[in-house]
Parts: C-alpha cells; sequence; structure tokens
C-alpha cells in the first residue's frame, strides 16, 4: 500500500510538471514560485525515512537460520547452554505462570460450576439411593424379627403337648372399651370358642368367637378374661383378671400369701382349657393393707399383647363335661333301688316253689 501511494504521488507530480511545460509561457508571468522544468531534477523521489527498508528479509532468515543450527550443534556437542536454559527458564518463568493464569482461571471457573452440577446430582442420587436402603434396611429388620419369632414359635409349638395353628393378626377389634384382635384362622382350620392363643413368650388371650375364615381373640388384659394361674416359685394357686388396661392384670390373693415382686406367674391347669405350665405374668406389685382380706397385686404380662404379628392357637376340647346337679345324682340312685327291690320281691316269690318241689321229692 505504501509503494502504491508513493507511485501515485510521484505520477501526479509529473503530470504537473508537464502542464507547467505546455502552458509555462502563459502562466510563467503570473506565479512565481510554479516549478519548472529545469528545476524538475532538484525534488527528492526517495521514500520517507518510516518507509526506507533496510537488509533484506531474505538475508535475514539465512542469517538467524545459520545461528539456530550453529547453537544446535554446539548445545548437542558440548553441552553448554544447560545452564543458559536453566537461567532462561527460571527467569521466564514468573512470566509464563502470569500469562497462564488467564487460562488457568477460565478453567477453573468452567470446572467449578460443572463439579458443583455434577455434585448436586451426584448428591441428590445418593439421597435417593439412602433413602431406599433406609426403607429395604428397616423391612429386612422387620423380617428378621418375624423370621426370629415364627421360629420361637416353632419352638414353642413343639414344647406344648396339644396340637396348634400359627395365625396371623390381622386387625385389633373396632370396640375400643375391649381389648381384642382378629387372626386370620376359623372354623375351616379346627378353630373353636375358648381356646387358648399364645405366642413365644406366654399366654396372649383366649379365642371368644370364631368365623368362617377369622376368629376373634380376647386378649388377657381384657375386663372379663380370667385365667387360673400359680406361684412358679412356691405353687401358690390363685386367679388373675384383667383390667381393661395395655400391660396391667390384678391378682387377689389373702393378705398372708407367699408372694413378692418379681414373682413369674404360670397356668395352673385346673381348668382344663390351658395347660399347665404357660407363662403368663410377673408381679409388678404387692400392697399390704391390714385392714383388707386380700392383697393388691399388680403383674405385667409376658406375652408380647401389642408387638407381634404371629400367634399360635392351641386345639385343645374345649367341651368339657360339667359337674352333675343333686337332682340328678338322686335321678341316678332311683333306678338301682327299685332294682334292688324288684330282685327282692322276686326271690321271696321263689322260694315256696322250691320247698314244694322238695317236698315232692321226698314223698315220692
Amino acid at each position: 500500500m505504501v509503494g502504491r501511494s508513493y507511485s501515485l504521488k510521484k505520477s501526479i507530480a509529473f503530470q504537473q510538471i508537464c502542464n507547467i511545460d505546455f502552458h509555462g509561457s502563459r502562466n510563467h508571468g503570473g506565479h512565481k514560485n510554479v516549478p519548472t522544468l529545469q528545476n524538475r531534477h532538484r525534488m527528492n523521489y526517495n521514500p520517507p525515512p518510516l518507509f526506507k527498508q533496510g537488509t533484506s528479509a531474505r538475508v535475514k532468515v539465512v542469517f538467524f537460520s545459520l545461528i539456530a543450527i550453529m547453537l544446535l550443534v554446539i548445545d548437542a556437542r558440548l553441552h553448554t547452554l544447560h545452564m543458559v536454559r536453566q537461567m532462561v527458564g527460571s527467569v521466564l518463568y514468573p512470566l509464563q505462570m502470569l500469562a497462564l493464569m488467564p487460562r488457568d482461571t477460565a478453567r477453573n471457573v468452567g470446572d467449578y460450576f460443572s463439579q458443583l452440577s455434577t455434585l448436586e446430582k451426584e448428591n441428590a442420587n445418593f439421597k435417593r439411593a439412602r433413602t431406599r436402603n433406609a426403607v429395604e434396611l428397616q423391612q429386612g429388620r422387620q423380617l428378621q424379627l418375624d423370621n426370629e419369632q415364627l421360629r420361637r414359635l416353632l419352638g414353642t409349638s413343639e414344647q406344648v403337648p396339644v396340637n396348634s395353628v400359627m395365625a396371623t393378626i390381622l386387625y385389633d377389634a373396632r370396640d375400643s372399651f375391649n381389648r381384642r384382635i382378629i387372626v386370620n384362622r376359623g372354623m375351616h382350620h379346627g378353630i373353636a370358642a375358648g381356646q387358648p392363643v399364645i405366642d413365644d413368650l406366654g399366654v396372649t388371650g383366649q379365642v371368644s368367637r370364631v368365623f368362617a375364615h377369622t376368629a376373634e381373640v380376647t386378649l388377657l388384659t381384657d375386663k372379663d378374661q380370667v385365667i387360673p394361674v400359680q406361684v412358679q416359685r412356691n405353687g401358690l394357686r390363685s386367679v388373675v383378671y384383667g383390667k381393661g388396661q395395655i400391660g396391667k392384670l390384678e391378682l387377689r390373693l389373702p393378705s398372708d400369701a407367699d408372694i413378692k415382686v418379681g414373682d413369674i406367674l404360670v397356668t395352673s391347669g385346673i381348668d382344663g382349657i390351658y395347660p399347665a405350665g404357660l407363662s403368663v405374668a410377673r408381679v409388678t406389685m404387692v400392697e399390704n393393707d391390714a385392714t383388707a382380706t386380700f392383697k393388691r397385686i399388680v403383674c405385667s404380662p409376658l406375652a408380647g399383647l401389642d408387638r407381634h404379628k404371629e400367634v399360635l392357637i392351641l386345639l385343645v376340647d374345649t367341651h368339657i363335661a360339667a359337674r352333675p346337679s343333686n337332682e340328678e345324682k338322686n335321678e341316678e340312685h332311683k333306678p338301682k333301688k327299685i332294682n334292688r327291690r324288684i330282685t327282692r320281691d322276686s326271690a321271696e316269690s321263689a322260694a315256696p316253689v322250691k320247698k314244694e318241689e322238695a317236698v315232692k321229692g321226698a314223698t315220692k
């Protein structure tokens, strides 16, 4: 561009000189400072100092290439530039770091935001996984507890001398004033009213009503439930009553009875329903009143009334013959007296006949 502008200026100046030559006679008198052909050679046609060129580029390339090759050969042969290279590298290191700071800053900022989004996604995934694992862990623990309870129930069913049926608790009865539950076994499974219900820890209750596929069980703590028991330590027999409250039973014994806190109560078996030796409750409080005839004894049931899902129903025979009344006894004895009278009369009537036959035999 510089060369073209310089050539353009030179051509314009030449045309002006030519115009002065052709019209010099007419303009010579009016313009004193107009150049003529005589002073044309006095003009400077050299480029300005800014556009002056020194040594050509080719010469420079060849010169510096030779220097570079010479330095490479000297460094490869003599290893004299190692210290120089280290010094130059040490001097230029801060400049290199300063030059790389924008790049590193941009890269770090990009990495920060990308890592932040990645960490948020991973955190959300971990939270969901933790929730799933927590649910699975709780379900696993519940299954483990149920498995352990089933094993204990199987062990209990082997220890009990009667046949039993395992049942699962479906739900609690709707009546809030009674302590009753509904199980998934009924008449089709051989369940009958009055059969005892136990778990791996002790007596739970008694079957009160039976349906085709379900049954209602009255718990031990129901206010209408009564179980004959005995103290395991000394064999003292009594009866346990439900109080209608969770975890409380009442035992009635005379004021001079030998019982203390911590005694275990087991079934006595005298009612013919509950097998003897089943755990029922533990004595938690004994109140002695000198003016009262009976002690106030509070017990807590040993069975898991509100903790377990499975129970055992003992298939005992609940049809026990009732004790005969006095009238029935009299009716049983009346036929015997009549029979005695009949045999006595028949003996008296048979005696004369035998005498007559003996006399006839003597006369002959």
